[in-house]
């Protein structure tokens, strides 16, 4: 019997999806971090549970060939990365493993994948980050929760993130002092400053600041003069209000308080507005490598009229509009629907119709008034699709899916769907989009069989 607080010596045998070691005390299941494959380890059990046990390393005794130091001094309290003990290449070939095991176990297939696509500088790569506030006006924290937390880490810098970054968390923590601005307490639900939301554009010199508060701060005026005379790559500040006794992020409500209500970035030779809730994914590089691979799966089907569903602010649909004769798009937050319409008018892109709406209801639409696409590309939220609308993709027979996915196990769930109706998966093409990290992005190319 394992118990909490006893000391074991054990083997790694595998890592699970979430980058944990998987060791096993008389075959009972033990979860640890930090550690690799084959390494001989000496654990303490933190807590056990009915089916596992969670234990924390205490010293690594038999060390894997593939380990390194973690260039992050934050690295073993922080919760935002999870692989930085292993060497860049190990990483990719762990990350791989990680997409075939979701496939087996719970997609209950066992297709094509094909190796990591990775970088070539893994850091500095965000383009995004919400940073929580905690502490008080006399010595604030910001930085990031610690794993399966809401204590917050106090950091100077992140590895990660962009350089302008690291200019914000030191700047803002002296402008919290100056100004006296209260802190938001989540226990008591008491404060105003909750997070602050950094989006950094890498192909302009433009920055979008959103400070999120409870309420606006009775010194609003004089802090954004200073924030804008000691951040003067900000282009868009925005105060957020969030009075919520809540989780999430960003309340309901934006107020623009100076400058552009966008930031531009680009993806290739594509620019796009952004706005403070449109989503645009935070590895420009690397988005660009993963359309790259939805135009070759494209190109190979030879698709005249396309659906891109879940499409956002309308990245994918213009890197593929000039393969293609018609994109339709749909995307169910109007915000990002009207930053779609304008980098596609700035772009000089005339091919694309948007749609604002639920997908599992537009789509059955268009299907039924025989719009009906020779390919249809789905990316998803980590959340995978809604079995409504791949019903309506396999009710009408389409013949070519191309799936994009930064969740291996619900892609593996939805192609489980998939191809017990009817379709065959091809390959698998992972992207690291999310260096450092245990997340991984997938393209996935699925066809109708014939029969």
């Amino acid at each position: 019997m394992v118990k909490k607080s006893q000391e074991y010596i054990v083997k790694i045998d595998t890592l699970n999806h979430q980058a944990q070691g998987i060791a096993r005390i008389d075959g009972f299941v033990v979860f640890i971090d930090n550690v690799l494959i084959d390494e001989v380890v000496k654990i303490k059990i933190e807590e056990v549970k009915k089916e596992y046990a969670k234990a924390n390393l205490v010293e690594i005794l038999e060390k894997s060939p593939y380990r390194k130091d973690p260039e992050c001094p934050y690295y073993y309290f922080c919760g935002g990365c999870h692989l930085m003990h292993a060497n860049y290449q190990h990483q990719l070939s762990l990350k791989k493993l990680l997409v075939e095991d979701a496939f087996r176990r719970i997609g209950k297939l066992s297709p094509k994948i094909n190796d990591v696509i990775g970088m070539e500088n893994p850091f500095r790569y965000r383009n995004k980050t919400a940073l929580p506030v905690g502490g008080d006006y006399k010595k604030p924290q910001i930085g990031f929760y610690r794993k399966m937390t809401h204590d917050i880490v106090d950091i100077d810098y992140c590895l990660i993130q962009h350089e302008f970054c690291d200019d914000v968390i030191k700047g803002m923590k002296e402008l919290i002092k100056r100004h006296k601005i209260e802190i938001y307490d989540e226990k008591k639900h008491q404060g105003v400053l909750r997070h602050i939301v950094v989006r950094n554009s890498f192909a302009f010199d433009e920055m979008m600041l959103i400070l999120v508060c409870t309420k606006v701060p009775e010194n609003l005026e004089s802090v954004k003069k200073d924030i804008l005379d000691k951040f003067p790559k900000v282009k868009s500040l925005y105060l957020n209000l969030n009075p919520k006794k809540t989780n999430v992020i960003l309340g309901e409500e934006d107020i623009l308080i100076w400058g552009s209500s966008t930031i531009k970035d680009k993806i290739g030779n594509l620019t796009f507005e952004i706005s403070p809730k449109s989503f645009f994914q935070v590895n420009s590089v690397q988005t660009e490598v993963l359309y790259r691979q939805v135009i070759k799966y494209l190109m190979n089907i030879g698709a005249e009229v396309v659906f891109d569903i879940y499409s956002g602010i309308g990245t994918i649909s213009m890197f593929v509009a000039p393969f293609c004769k018609k994109v339709y798009t749909i995307e169910i937050v109007e915000d990002a629907v009207e930053d779609a319409k304008k980098s596609s008018k700035n772009n000089g892109i005339s091919n694309i119709e948007f749609i604002c709406g639920c997908a599992e209801i537009e789509i059955p639409k268009l299907l039924k008034s025989e719009i009906i696409p020779q390919a249809v590309i789905l990316d998803p939220p980590r959340s995978g699709c809604e079995k409504q609308l791949l019903e309506s993709l396999i009710e009408y027979k389409i013949k070519n899916i191309i799936y994009v996915s930064c969740n291996p196990s619900t892609l593996a769930r939805d192609s489980n769907i998939l191809c017990s109706n009817g379709y065959e998966i091809l390959e698998v093409q992972p992207v690291d989009m999310f260096p450092q990290t245990f997340h991984v992005e997938c393209v996935a190319l699925f066809k109708m069989e014939e029969k």
